[in-house]
């Protein structure tokens, strides 16, 4: 009480602190993280983490035995990236097929890079922005889930399948491939499940986390990374574009069903005091 007291007769703090605007807690310079968020046990955290990437797999497998359907919607899927004029994914791939280092480089940025950056991702923000790596997480797990619902209502075979687009299975001639010769028998992926691409969808949260969880002009280059993957998922024939757009949207509407870090509620303003009382007779 003393402290206050002094503090009110006006002994000067300590330093200049760090501010906050009504809502949110106060943010060290040069960080974007919020003061006081504990970070959640590991244990725990790699259980969940674990258990989202094993869903992840075996939601994928449910959704085999659909062969028919798949070819069926990738008929459709083609025709109607051709109705609204999209550049055609062999524009892409042609590119890529101008050197065999530079289709093996996107071959193996598919099959290599998907899971250890989304994997690496998290135990950055796990180890230096607790709230954020909470929000990642979350927004992850919803991404994800919409995605296995779409791949078994939904299946669909992926450009490199069908005749119609002229694609070729780079992965397959010049490797390194993750899938199964035979489609119908792979039991280690649905090569069926190709929209929406969780390819694209995790990089562009990867980017997104990053740029929201750090400061400086320079972490937009985050970006370059769904990027160089919406570039390779086409230009391998994994993917149409619209893969990567509904992959997009329902990344959108993760985003808005999770609150991100600092943007809880506004804290209520302080209540107004009561007006002393004026003793009769004093001067007004």
């Amino acid at each position: 009480m003393a402290a206050g007291i002094r503090g009110i007769r006006g002994t000067r703090p300590a330093g200049p602190g760090p501010t906050a605007t009504p809502g949110q807690t106060a943010v060290p310079a040069g960080t974007a993280e919020p003061t006081g968020t504990p970070r959640p046990s590991l244990v725990r955290e790699l259980l969940l983490v674990t258990a989202l990437f094993l869903v992840y797999k075996l939601g994928r497998l449910l959704a085999n035995g659909h062969e028919l359907r798949a070819f069926h919607n990738a008929d459709r899927i083609w025709e109607a990236e051709r109705a609204v004029r999209l550049p055609g994914e062999g524009s892409i791939q042609a590119l890529l097929l101008h050197g065999e280092p530079l289709v093996r480089a996107a071959n193996t940025y598919y099959a290599a890079v998907h899971f250890p950056a989304t994997l690496a991702f998290l135990a950055w923000l796990y180890r230096r922005r607790p709230a954020h790596y909470l929000w990642s997480r979350r927004v992850l797990a919803l991404l994800t889930a919409a995605a296995l619902a779409l791949h078994l209502l939904m299946p669909l075979a992926p450009p490199r399948m069908l005749a119609a687009t002229g694609l070729v299975d780079t992965a397959r001639i010049y490797g390194p491939s993750v899938y199964g010769a035979s489609p119908e028998t792979d039991s280690m992926a649905n090569q069926f499940a190709a929209m929406p691409s969780l390819h694209f969808g995790w990089a562009l949260m990867v980017a997104i986390g990053l740029i929201a969880a750090t400061r400086g002009r320079l972490r937009w280059l985050w970006l370059l990374h769904p990027a160089l993957t919406l570039l390779v998922i086409v230009g391998t024939a994994n993917h149409y574009w619209f893969d990567a757009l509904a992959a997009a949207a329902l990344l959108a509407l993760a985003l808005a069903a999770v609150r991100a870090p600092g943007t809880g509620p506004a804290a209520p303003g302080p209540r107004p005091r009561a007006a002393s009382p004026r003793p009769a007779g004093a001067p007004r």
